[in-house]
């Protein structure tokens, strides 16, 4: 049996007000073929789909063409879990049409924690694998709020909660398994492992206030022969256990992801032993990061020219005098090439103007959690004080990613 592994496609993700739906089609179709070549049986989505709650017609018209095409191919069976960045609701709303297609959705944790235990047949009707498809699990899902918890009794609370929920899972899945013989377990997942690894502008959410419940590979049952994680962009193991994995984003979300390389990963069982590769995607746009002088970015731009590039740029001025003109120049040294700017940044007149206030105080790079702490100084909120008063705006924020526009 084979698999394939992927997550954090982020539909309808835009950089710097640029649409990208190019690059998500032309990696909808890169998938389909690679699919199709490997012969791959089941597919497996590990969260966060669409890059919002409330996805544009364009993004959702990809994501179901995409499934009806697969569903299509030689392919059994897709299982898609939400993520952080996910509407329960709106994955949940055509979960019985899509089950049609040998289409699994798990958006959110029921009552019933079997309907998180899928045992996958193949076209004889024999069973082939179980697969925990656990979703992103909610603060409010797996730890009651109680008056006066630190924020240790917090964070022991949401590592205990989760763990108890895998834990659960897996037991499910051991019972249904001794019904059907060796036939692998896969568990998938959309959380953070303690010492993943992240990069500067891949847009991945903190899960739980103040950075908590960063968990470890103990979480993950024994009985897991592989597991599917999304959340973060970098591909990587978890706790150098080989078979405990995130794919990684498919796209680069952000320009400090521009020189990764993105992967699929597909897992092929023989009994119950897993042989794991991991696929390269192809890059489909192309981000470039120009950092100088004049001189310095000019020189680049025409390195660029020269390869015909087609390079979308976030071009950063370092030079210690004023460049007024910048933009305009930049402008004039791409003309007549595919290349396109989507963002510049001028540290010498922003210092300029905004005088002793450095560049990392502009509204556009700070998150609402600097803001806070700026407000906190303002008012001179004594030390002491400050450590309950950021828990609490945390919550409150989390609350705000977390409600489900779509419920009603």
């Amino acid at each position: 049996m084979k698999i394939l592994h992927t997550s954090d496609w982020h539909i309808g993700r835009s950089l710097y007000g640029r649409k990208r739906y190019d690059e998500f089609l032309n990696f909808f179709e890169w998938l389909a073929e690679i699919i199709e070549k490997e012969s791959v049986k089941t597919l497996l989505v590990s969260g966060d789909i669409f890059d919002t709650s409330t996805p544009s017609n364009r993004a959702q018209a990809l994501y179901y063409r995409f499934l009806t095409k697969v569903a299509a191919s030689g392919c059994h069976h897709i299982v898609i879990i939400a993520g952080n960045h996910d509407s329960p609701s709106f994955l949940n709303a055509p979960k019985e049409l899509l089950k049609a297609l040998n289409v699994h959705v798990v958006s959110s944790i029921t009552q019933n924690l079997e309907d998180e235990v899928i045992t996958l047949k193949g076209p004889s009707d024999k069973p082939e694998a179980i697969v925990c498809a656990i979703p992103y699990l909610r603060d409010r899902d797996i730890r009651m709020v109680k008056a006066g918890e630190s924020i240790d009794d917090k964070t022991t609370k949401l590592i205990e909660g989760i763990k108890k929920h895998y834990t659960d899972i897996g037991k499910i899945a051991k019972e249904t398994q001794k019904k059907y013989g060796g036939i692998p377990i896969i568990g998938m997942g959309h959380l953070f492992a303690a010492g993943g690894k992240t990069v500067d502008g891949d847009g991945v959410r903190e899960l739980y206030v103040g950075s908590l419940a960063h968990v470890g590979k103990d979480v993950f049952p024994h009985c897991l022969d592989y597991v599917a994680l999304g959340h973060l962009h970098v591909p990587q193991e978890v706790g150098h256990k080989g078979h405990i994995r995130y794919s990684g984003s498919p796209i680069p979300m952000g320009y400090g992801e521009s020189n990764q390389e993105k992967k699929v990963v597909i897992i092929t069982f023989d009994g119950r032993s897993p042989k794991i590769k991991e696929h390269p995607i192809p890059c489909f746009q192309k981000l470039e990061r120009i950092c100088g002088t004049m001189p310095d970015i000019i020189q680049k731009i025409v390195e660029e020219k020269s390869n015909d590039s087609q390079a979308w740029l976030e071009v950063e001025y370092t030079g210690t005098k004023i460049a007024g003109n910048l933009r305009q120049r930049i402008e004039e040294a791409i003309k007549g090439t595919n290349m396109e700017v989507l963002r510049i940044k001028n540290k010498q007149l922003v210092d300029r103007i905004i005088n002793r206030i450095s560049t990392d105080d502009i509204l556009d790079n700070l998150d609402v959690n600097d803001v806070f702490n700026r407000l906190l100084d303002t008012v001179e909120v004594e030390d002491n004080q400050r450590p309950l008063l950021i828990q609490a705006y945390e919550e409150i924020i989390k609350t705000l990613h977390e409600e489900d526009k779509n419920a009603e």
